[in-house]
């Protein structure tokens, strides 16, 4: 009888390979209300806290947890050594007989949203974007405003519709206004819409009063995720001015089930885009040693066609920037608090992250197998993916994020 393979014996180029080992919380179907932090290796789950365990590991009252949130306040010596006990645990072969029966599957367990969620926060950092969006809106006058390349622009979202991936996604009711309409109606949003981005998780909170100055960037964040923020284009027109979006962004935001350590990325590390205007001491990195930038390709798919590949790498403002002016006005950090990056574009037409920008805010159908599309359907499925380079050539996958559209109440 031939010898049984095992789940560690990864096939070469694996994006989910020792390199990466994003983490996240897990449960079984003979335990559903049992939930565990969990590290992906390949097509498994290790159970990180049974792991910490069996191997006599003084981090096991780190991991030995139903959220990721006590890890991720821990800080970066902890994060550094505990992903150093994982790599080995994973890789080398005397442990094996120990770490083997705590993999599971990743397509047998349930993957819930792996840390509470403190503030969310969004921006708006990639000029492509917003330039098409000026464009779209204004389209005889500045696309950016003048503000837009001396900071990086933002709101407050509700961390309480922070859902993970695969939750289905309500469309939402509203008041809306088209320009010709002589009032207001009430009812389903008919330009429901997504965001592809990037999601930030810190760990360590912050001083209430103390800025977090660029160079302690990774003394907080712990690391990221993939997400979509999902919009409501007609809702939010007609709210939006002169407070900026509520009830058009605030039904739901969702994000991927794994959050991949900063440290996996240090290969995909990139400059930004040259700036074409100096910057307030605050947010000037033109000196870090280390580039602001992350090299991610992000697909969006509608009902498993490819419809956009924004590539991260783009974005004007770094996570680093944003974090930054997020607290130079002295506002905390708190373990849990999410940021996203704002919608990712890139300047080709097929790299733009958002229907508003693909069908030009509904000019320009999107041919899908199905039929036509200029803004989401009940029914549609909408997944982003990503991936970033890694060490010796690899791929670090970030996973996906997913989400249905179901008809509104």
């Amino acid at each position: 009888m031939p010898e049984q393979s095992s789940p560690l014996d990864l096939a070469e180029g694996d994006p989910f390979g020792p390199h990466n080992l994003p983490y996240g919380v897990f449960s079984t179907p003979d335990h559903p209300d049992d939930r565990r932090v969990g590290v992906r290796i390949g097509n498994h789950v290790l159970d990180a806290g049974a792991a910490a365990h069996a191997l006599g590991s003084p981090y096991a009252g780190l991991l030995a947890q139903p959220s990721l949130t006590p890890l991720l306040a821990a800080g970066r010596t902890a994060w550094r050594d505990v992903r150093r006990a994982l790599t080995a645990w994973l890789t080398v072969p005397a442990h094996r007989a120990d770490i083997e029966p705590l993999l599971h599957p990743v397509d047998a367990v349930t993957l819930h949203l792996p840390y509470e969620v403190a503030d969310y926060v969004d921006f708006y950092a990639s000029e492509h974007h917003a330039t098409n969006v000026g464009q779209i809106f204004r389209p005889d006058g500045d696309a950016l405003t003048p503000n837009w390349k001396h900071l990086p622009i933002g709101y407050h979202g509700r961390s309480g519709t922070v859902v993970v991936s695969g939750t289905d996604v309500v469309r939402p009711n509203g008041q809306r206004k088209a320009p010709t309409d002589p009032a207001p109606v009430f009812g389903p949003s008919v330009k429901l819409d997504i965001e592809a981005e990037v999601g930030f998780v810190v760990g360590v909170p912050s001083a209430h009063g103390t800025p977090v100055p660029l160079a302690d960037f990774r003394e907080h964040v712990f690391g990221l995720s993939l997400l979509n923020d999902w919009s409501a284009r007609d809702l939010q027109a007609w709210e939006y001015v002169p407070l900026g979006p509520f009830l058009g962004k605030s039904f739901a935001t969702s994000v991927s089930a794994w959050v991949t350590p900063l440290e996996a990325l240090d290969a995909a590390r990139t400059a930004p885009p040259a700036r074409d205007v100096p910057l307030l001491p605050y947010l000037d990195d033109a000196e870090d040693e280390e580039p602001g930038g992350f090299d991610i390709r992000i697909t969006v798919e509608i009902n498993g066609q490819v419809v956009a590949e924004p590539p991260f790498a783009s974005m004007y403002w770094t996570a680093a920037q944003q974090l930054a002016h997020m607290t130079v006005n002295g506002a905390s950090l708190r373990t849990g608090d999410l940021y996203g990056s704002g919608t990712v574009s890139g300047p080709e037409p097929a790299q733009r992250g958002s229907l508003l920008e693909l069908t030009w805010n509904g000019r320009d159908a999107l041919e899908l197998p199905d039929g036509k599309r200029t803004f989401l359907e009940d029914g549609d499925t909408v997944t982003l993916t990503a991936w970033a380079p890694g060490p010796h050539g690899t791929r670090v996958g970030l996973g996906d994020v997913t989400g249905r559209i179901v008809t509104a109440p």
